[in-house]
């Protein structure tokens, strides 16, 4: 598919104009647009036909009789399923929902995912205009109401009305524009799309879902009548001479409507443009109230031509309603030629999806609509079916219209692609729209930048199959940029419990990262963003040239981070920190030079700074706050200044100062040693200290060279493997004190401020206060004495399941956090590689980003992708899991799409009484009131098993549900209970224990109040 040419839309016109930028559909043979544009242009006549015995057959029968059956109809697959889960629907609220209600609410998800917009996320208004079809399923569960634990008339009513099919959607998808339910009968939906047009010019809100749906499970068949609607063969005939009518079909649709202007400025994927539309009604100028008008249908058309400013023989096709009747073909053919106005013939192809799909009623203009839109899309013109010879009433050779019988090449000779789409009501509501393909966009920037790829699902089976959903979308398409898809996945999707991610540099890397993946990362928390980051600052030893070199080309808040150091340290050192950090990489000599001056102590220590400030800031740019810091010997420095208790200047002059003294001490060298603290301490000799203790047996030794030597030998002697540090100097030992003094003199001269956040000290190993965060004895005695990182974590471990983020080079404290004694559900992370991984910095981070997204932290996706200008594009919607939810009617003697599933699934879920607690018991109240209140829940929500801590409304209860759910209760329990107690106690143990305490303050009353027991007087 190509790009669409379309250059004409000004920006006055923009304004005036909508934007469809994204769709759904359900409709026979089709699951979704895709598999409906397939369907199109190969020519498929997706109607089921059933023999005598209700069951599919592939030769249609003979036409049926007058007042017969017509055993034809267009059946949408799983129409009896739906995946309740997915809307935190209750069993017995999904077995209660009308299935015209569950499909559509499904297809109002998938639109939306479809545009890319996340309703809880985005700003603006969105709105919801659609209307469906009367069903019988009210009836069945009147029927059937031994299924339904005692479920209201009340609650059935609001299950299955019309009326609230609108208002549904926008409680269950947290819609708040406006929620429209409109009623044209036949002409339905693409009334509904008119009048969510029509909202958002008015600013009414900001994006609109607009569309119908008509759905029957079973289906229902209609009788041949002469001269009625149904055709007697079950075949839809549209404009030919052997027409009799259509045929009866389910079906749903929405499209996403969005003004044209915003859509192009926010990076939409624009579908097609809809010009211009009217509505109007045939009012008394017709035969019967049936009965379709030339004049009517004429006057809605040249209404929609005035609105989209455009003239009739710019329109090359026309979807008309087309219902293969003999008088209403000729009719609708009429009111488009005499709408049309014009001596040029035959240059509009017209057609009808109904010779497809048949008549879906409420959904049938939406149907058309998005039938146009994809042909827009595609630049190819699908084949009216069943199309031999004209009506003998419909002039076709003196009109402008000609019937499309084949899959064509949409070919304007350069001038843009118009369309109209017609649907006509019976009583005489006539739409008509008037749609134009796409203009332009502005390509996506495409580079090799590594991207960030999410996922999620409310369980891992969905979540496996929406990898593999995603995989076969990227191998379909490869010509998408990867960072429009990673920008549509982040923010146009919701974020659910069960999580994935892979990061890649194009589409091969993300496909070989999908299919490696054996079981996603993730984290089955519900709610984001309780588990606290700690940010972690290592010390000297990590650094080394060219680290964050591709964070510093890719990043602006990593650049002007380090710039600002820069800035400050290039006057004081008379080089540029720059050309040791990041020296050009094919330059030898420049390579050389850093890489010697990164050995030094003074520039080796800034650079670990920079870059752990600059990490530090680009964190904060991604969206992640930190609840706490630490740091580590040199990286207290980057932690105090996180925490706001030094500027970054004063922080600089303060690292400088620090650098230099421990640079001018004598020759020195650290050792890091795999023993305990107890065990070492006995080995070490004069001249050594302890420098640090990272955890209970990672320990480092400081001091001079020969000493250290000394003890490495005697230490690899007795079998213990020890390491020297990559630190050219011995810190937090005796060799410092000479130069306490002066130090102390240095932090005394710069502003120190409390800090602003948590800051755990690595001297302590508790809460710095804010004595200490001011005080310079206490800064002198961090730089002497031992590094207790060690006590550090484990304060900091003994605290709520949280994030150890390493915020700098190299991973050692994540290590040292991973191997904890104290780890347990604390989650450690990296952010920048080890400088032996070849691993690049900004994989590096964004996988540390994923998996802080995965454990529920949430981001910032805009700082994420550092201003680049991305577009939402199609992508696989949500993989529902579907389950059969059906009330049949107990004479129902239509055929079922899936006898063999039927037969195996019961219709509905009843729940038992005895085992109904899904886990034991514990300190919540009396077993009796325990078990009675589990059963009560379960009877209400439709659910076999209760959780003792699940909670009511989560499990898909409303405020009617509470009610049934203390009509059950009352007659056991003493208490008097409202439903504001259901919603203050929603699970079965706080419940049970709320019940008995109220029981006993009211036994408490009582005994109070009654005089006390005295001597009989008799």
């Amino acid at each position: 598919m190509s790009a669409p040419v379309n250059q004409e839309l000004e920006e006055e016109d923009r304004a005036a104009h909508i934007a469809v930028v994204g769709l759904a559909c359900r409709f026979p043979g089709a699951a979704n647009a895709e598999a409906f544009w397939s369907n199109l242009a190969s020519g498929v006549e997706s109607i089921t036909f059933f023999g005598p015995d209700g069951s599919p057959r592939e030769q249609p029968p003979g036409e049926a009789s007058v007042g017969d059956e017509v055993p034809a109809f267009g059946l949408v697959a799983d129409a009896d399923r739906f995946d309740a889960a997915a809307f935190g629907c209750s069993p017995l609220e999904a077995l209660m929902l009308d299935p015209q209600q569950r499909v559509f609410l499904e297809c109002a998800r998938e639109a939306l995912e479809d545009a890319g917009y996340d309703p809880a996320r985005y700003r603006g208004a969105i709105g919801i205009y659609a209307g469906g079809s009367e069903t019988s399923y009210l009836s069945a569960l009147r029927a059937r109401r031994e299924l339904l634990a005692g479920a209201s008339d009340w609650q059935l009513r609001l299950a299955t009305g019309m009326d609230f099919l609108t208002s549904r959607v926008a409680y269950k998808l947290g819609l708040r524009g406006p929620a429209v339910t409109v009623q044209t009968a036949c002409s339905t939906s693409l009334v509904a799309i008119h009048l969510a047009a029509q909202a958002l010019l008015a600013g009414d809100c900001d994006i609109a879902l607009a569309g119908g749906a008509s759905v029957h499970a079973p289906p229902r068949f209609g009788h041949y009548s002469e001269g009625g609607p149904l055709s007697p063969d079950g075949r839809c005939r549209a404009f030919d001479a052997r027409a009799q009518g259509t045929v009866g079909s389910n079906g749903a649709g929405l499209v996403v409507l969005k003004r044209l202007a915003d859509a192009l400025a926010d990076g939409d994927t624009v579908r097609a443009v809809l010009r211009g539309s009217a509505i109007n009604n045939d009012a008394a100028g017709k035969i019967g109230f049936t009965a379709p008008s030339v004049e009517g249908q004429a006057s809605v058309i040249e209404t929609a031509l005035r609105a989209a400013g455009v003239e009739s023989d710019s329109i090359t096709s026309i979807e008309a309603h087309g219902t293969g009747t003999r008088l209403g073909d000729p009719i609708e053919v009429a009111a488009l030629t005499k709408a049309f106005d014009t001596r040029q013939r035959q240059f509009c192809w017209i057609g009808s999806v109904k010779t497809n799909i048949g008549h879906t009623d409420a959904a049938a203009g939406v149907a058309g609509f998005i039938k146009t839109v994809l042909a827009l899309e595609h630049r190819k013109l699908p084949p009216s079916l069943n199309f031999e010879q004209p009506n003998p009433e419909i002039d076709f050779e003196h009109s402008p219209f000609r019937v499309n019988t084949q899959l064509r090449d949409w070919d304007t000779r350069g001038l843009p692609r118009r369309a109209g789409v017609s649907s006509l009501g019976i009583g005489g509501t006539n739409a008509h729209v008037v749609l134009e393909e796409a203009p332009a966009s502005p390509a996506s920037e495409r580079t090799r930048c590594p991207q960030l790829l999410v996922l999620s699902a409310h369980g891992p089976a969905a979540l496996a199959r929406a990898v593999d959903r995603l995989g076969g979308h990227l191998r379909a398409h490869p010509e998408v940029p990867l960072g429009d898809v990673a920008w549509t996945l982040q923010v146009g999707r919701t974020a659910h419990a069960h999580r994935a991610f892979v990061v890649g540099h194009d589409t091969a890397d993300v496909l070989r990262a999908l299919a490696e993946q054996q079981g996603p990362v993730s984290d089955a928390r519900p709610e984001p963003g309780q588990r606290p980051v700690v940010f972690m600052f290592p010390g000297h030893g990590g650094q080394h040239v060219g680290m964050g070199r591709e964070l510093y080309a890719t990043q602006p808040a990593f650049r002007e981070a380090v710039d600002a150091c820069r800035a400050h340290l290039t006057p004081v050192l008379g080089f540029d920190l720059g050309m040791v950090l990041h020296p050009e990489p094919t330059d030898a000599a420049a390579l050389e030079r850093a890489t010697a001056r990164m050995g030094e102590f003074v520039t080796g220590q800034l650079c670990v700074f920079v870059i752990e400030y600059a990490v530090a800031r680009l964190w904060k740019r991604w969206g992640v706050k930190p609840a706490a810091v630490v740091g580590h010997s040199l990286g207290a420095y980057a932690a105090a200044t996180v925490a706001g208790v030094f500027s970054l200047a004063d922080a600089l002059r303060l690292v400088l100062e620090r650098s230099r003294i421990l640079a001018s001490l004598p020759a020195g060298a650290m050792l890091a040693v795999p023993l305990p603290e107890s065990e070492l301490r006995p080995l070490l000799q004069s001249g050594l200290s302890l420098a640090a203790v990272n955890g209970p047996a990672q320990c480092a030794v400081s001091g001079p060279v020969a000493d250290i030597e000394a003890l490495q030998a005697r230490l690899t002697a007795s079998g213990v493997e020890s390491r020297l540090l990559r630190i050219p100097g011995a810190g937090h030992s005796h060799l410092v004190e000479p130069s306490l003094a002066a130090f102390t003199d240095c932090v005394q001269r710069v502003e120190r401020h409390p800090p602003e956040l948590p800051w755990i000290s690595d001297l302590t190993g508790a809460v710095v206060t804010e004595e200490q965060a001011v005080d310079p004895a206490y800064w002198a005695a961090h730089l002497r004495h031992t590094v207790r990182f060690g006590d550090a974590l484990g304060t900091l471990l003994a605290g709520p399941a949280s994030i150890f983020l390493e915020v700098g080079p190299g991973r050692t404290l994540a290590t040292l956090a991973r191997q904890h004694p104290e780890a347990g559900t604390h989650l450690a992370v990296a952010t920048l590689p080890h400088p032996s991984d070849n691993t690049s910095d900004l994989v590096s981070a964004l996988t540390a980003a994923g998996r802080l997204w995965a454990s529920g932290v949430p981001l910032s996706w805009q700082g994420l992708h550092a201003g680049a200008r991305r577009q939402r594009v199609p992508l696989p919607t949500y993989p529902f899991e579907r389950q059969r939810y059906l009330v049949e009617a107990p004479d129902t003697t239509a055929p079922m799409t899936r006898q063999a599933e039927a037969e195996e699934s019961p219709p509905g879920h009843i729940p038992s009484t005895s085992s109904v607690i899904g886990n034991e018991p514990s300190e919540a109240g009396d077993d009796v009131t325990v078990r009675r209140i589990a059963t009560a829940f379960a009877e209400v929500l439709g659910l076999p098993r209760v959780g003792l801590h699940d909670n009511f409304f989560e499990l898909g209860g409303d405020s009617l549900m509470a009610a049934q759910l203390i009509a059950r209760l009352r007659p056991h329990v003493s208490t008097p209970l409202r439903v504001k107690a259901i919603f203050r106690t929603p699970t079965v143990a706080r419940l049970a224990r709320f019940l008995e305490q109220a029981a006993a303050e009211s036994a408490e009353a009582a005994s109070a109040i009654s005089p006390p027991a005295g001597p009989s007087s008799e």
